[in-house]
């Protein structure tokens, strides 16, 4: 483990026995779209705004690609569940009844 390296420690935990073993570190808790989104805006802005060294620019870049996976992932699960909505309410799968007519 590297002296003054907080990701060395946070990556390192024992076993009952004092012995050191790599585990990941915890994961965070699950961001909302909404929150996501609203983060990597932020990130964005900051990015754009210049200003930052090399290091603060590539730390905020990994945490923009980690915020867009995560919307990502948010919006696919949208689109999965709007297609079985959606397929659902056809008239060969509601049983003939066509909703969609007012009358």
């Amino acid at each position: 483990m590297t002296e003054g390296d907080p990701m060395a420690d946070e990556a390192q935990s024992t076993t009952g026995d004092g012995a050191e073993t790599d585990t990941a570190p915890p994961a965070e808790p699950e961001l909302s779209y909404e929150e996501a989104r609203e983060e990597l805006d932020g990130v964005v802005r900051r990015l754009e705004s210049g200003g930052l060294t090399l290091k603060e620019s590539l730390a905020l870049w990994e945490r923009g690609e980690q915020l867009a996976r995560t919307c990502e992932q948010w919006l696919e699960g949208a689109r999965a569940k709007l297609a079985v909505a959606l397929e659902e309410n056809t008239p060969q799968n509601n049983g003939g009844n066509d909703h969609s007519t007012p009358f």
